[in-house]
């Protein structure tokens, strides 16, 4: 008998079109489809073409019309300040009317970009419905940014207003955005016209007289009013979010508004097992692409209840918080980053915590956004006796590309494998030459056959070019994941690393992430990462980074030795693996990710600008003080192969 897995897979194979049909049938149309997918239209083809409908009315409007209007649809829970709050579905819509007024009565209308500059705080949410309402083009950047990068994505973005909070909080400081939106606006070539603040009692902006104009006034002032929502055609943007790209320029990732909602719907149901009413934890930031479809979107277009958490997994107050939450709100599912959890196993490594809690309401423990080490799923798994599901996807493809669907019941494990590809993913393995590996285990090049599914990017903002050339030339037919990785005999697929992880020692092409594995499974150690670095015999070699438990004392030189071995008894000499450095702290982006390239840049005394979407850029300083220490900064470099 075949899995509901597999009978949904087979089901969408066999009629991608009517699979998808089927699937937007969850969504309230205004104009139903001419075309469920038009393969003319676009860079590769556009789902849904010719239908009308507005995202906010089907995450609000319609749970409250259907006489669930006294659900909970928002939770915020600040442990930084120490506030929650609670907003039902119809308290939902008046807001959303009020603020979707005030940007109205300013003039934006359909087509317009508004950039948000905001914190973990539920007007964030209310502001990209409002947009959504007006059918204006949200680009959420995170608060606090740099004003220089603020700049570029509102030079890019061209927004004619700006929302923005007067400060975010972090567990020890405040950090003051107007002062940084206010130098971002003076760099800009095309200032918005009118930015709406909200002044939050930790620090009092400032206001431009004339420009600027206060929302609890604004809002105030439009209370009771409403407006209806704007009939969007299913291609048009919903948002427009901003990721690294490799020229500096940042790339804008379009997110249209029907395929997004019929995928994200489905993925509700289907992949996290997620029923109206439910609570879904969150821990991301709106910043992010799982804000975007997890915080936001996904859960109020299911008519789940969301929490918005303005705190951090460690520190606030301390490795518990996640527990309390799902205490106090009766939490069914958490999704978030590996990283939380290895900082929570790194603080609290025998649960203590987790036992102080009752979580008989949870379920299930998603984790993505980086690569999830076999140690951390396994701790879990250990400390909370549920399933613990990674899976796989990116910012342009706004959705889960692989994973172990909990809605349609869940797979045999593989750790290190976010299991198998979900409808809409035909996923393949090519070589540098774009050639298929057809042989089980061989790392290659892992990418989609086009089209992509409803809900990935259709193209970049003002940039076709750009996308063709980013993801669609190198590979034709197919879209560059740019991770590198390999499919077993079960059709499992293993993401082992960035394709620039992929590290070439003496000629054979290694996975930094099958190394991680290794150090990570040593009982002392909390959290890993490899890089290359020169070598001037074999063109690259591996360097280990590792941040030890809680409690652990121990010479390096001692435990280089025990994981040396390890990853000479595991992956074996080829690996070339003899260097490790203790660190406290490894440098991250704010989802999470380990900054490998920077660190490697470090290492091999390249120029390297700080990324913008760094969390701290101390972290950096420290790395590059223990590679000083160690001799690493001063040893002579002969150019990679």
């Amino acid at each position: 008998m075949m899995s509901d897995y597999e009978s949904v897979y087979a089901q969408w194979q066999a009629g991608p079109e009517t699979f998808w049909e089927e699937q937007a049938e969850a969504i309230d149309w205004m104009k139903p489809a001419d075309k469920i997918f038009d393969a003319e239209a676009g860079v590769y083809g556009r789902w849904f073409a010719g239908a009308e409908c507005n995202t906010c009315a089907n995450a609000v409007d319609r749970h409250v019309e259907a006489g669930h209007g006294d659900r909970l649809a928002i939770i915020y829970d600040s442990p930084i300040t120490g506030t929650k709050s609670q907003i039902t579905y119809s308290e939902l819509l008046k807001q959303v009317n009020a603020l979707a007024c005030v940007l109205s009565d300013k003039g934006v209308t359909k087509g317009d970009r508004v950039v948000l500059y905001m914190p973990m705080i539920p007007q964030t949410a209310i502001a990209m419905l409002a947009c959504a309402r007006l059918g204006a083009i949200h680009s959420v950047v995170f608060g606090g940014f740099a004003a220089k990068e603020l700049a570029t994505r509102i030079n890019d973005a061209k927004p004619k207003m700006v929302i923005a909070a007067s400060c975010g909080l972090e567990p020890s400081r405040i950090v003051e955005y107007k002062p940084l939106l206010d130098k971002a606006i003076e760099m800009a070539d095309t200032p918005p016209e009118t930015c709406v603040i909200f002044q939050r009692p930790q620090a009092e902006a400032s206001m431009v007289e004339g420009r600027d104009i206060d929302w609890a006034d604004a809002v105030s002032a439009a209370e009771g009013r409403t407006v209806e929502p704007t009939a969007v055609a299913a291609t048009d943007p919903l948002y427009v979010l901003y990721t690294s790209g490799t020229t500096g320029q940042p790339k804008g990732v379009i997110r249209d508004n029907g395929g997004h909602m019929v995928a994200l719907e489905w993925t509700m149901k289907n992949f996290y097992g997620i029923d109206p009413g439910d609570v879904l934890f969150t821990a991301s930031d709106f910043g992010w692409v799982v804000g975007h479809s997890y915080i936001v979107y996904g859960p109020l277009l299911r008519g789940a209840t969301t929490i918005i958490f303005e705190g951090k997994p460690v520190g606030t107050p301390d490795p518990g918080v996640f527990w309390r939450i799902v205490e106090e709100y009766g939490v069914k599912a958490i999704f978030t980053a590996p990283t939380a959890f290895r900082a929570i196993r790194q603080q609290d490594p025998e649960g203590e915590f987790i036992k102080k809690y009752d979580l008989s309401s949870f379920q299930t423990l998603f984790l993505a956004g980086e690569r999830a080490d076999p140690e951390t799923i396994k701790w879990a798994e250990r400390q909370l006796n549920v399933p613990v599901i990674d899976h796989w996807w990116q910012t342009e493809t706004g959705w889960v590309m692989c994973g172990n669907p909990a809605g349609l019941g869940l797979l045999p494990v593989k750790y290190g494998s976010p299991t198998k590809p979900m409808p809409g993913y035909d996923i393949q393995i090519l070589t540098d030459e774009g050639e298929p590996v057809t042989e089980p285990n061989v790392l290659g090049n892992v990418v989609v056959k086009l089209p992509l599914p409803p809900g990935a990017l259709p193209t970049l903002w003002n940039a076709d070019q750009r996308f063709r050339d980013a993801y669609l030339e190198e590979y034709p037919g197919y879209y560059k994941t740019a991770d590198a990785g390999k499919i077993d005999e079960d059709g499992y697929l293993f993401v082992m690393a960035r394709t620039d992880d992929i590290i070439n020692v003496a000629g054979h092409r290694l996975s930094t992430g099958a190394m991680e594995e290794v150090l990570a499974e040593h009982p002392d150690v909390a959290e890993a990462a490899v890089i290359g670095i020169a070598d001037p015999m074999k063109g690259q070699v591996p360097l280990g980074f590792v941040v030890l438990s809680n409690g652990v004392d121990r010479p390096e030189s001692e435990l280089e030795k025990e994981i040396v071995a390890m990853v000479r008894d595991r992956i074996g000499a080829v690996a070339a693996f003899r260097q490790l450095v203790c660190v406290k702290r490894l440098p991250k982006t704010r989802s999470g990710k380990i900054l490998r390239a920077t660190m490697q840049k470090i290492a091999d005394k390249e120029d390297s600008p700080v990324p913008a979407t760094i969390d701290d850029p101390a972290i950096l300083e420290e790395v590059s003080a223990v590679l000083e220490r160690r001799g690493f900064l001063s040893r002579p470099l002969e150019a990679k192969e």
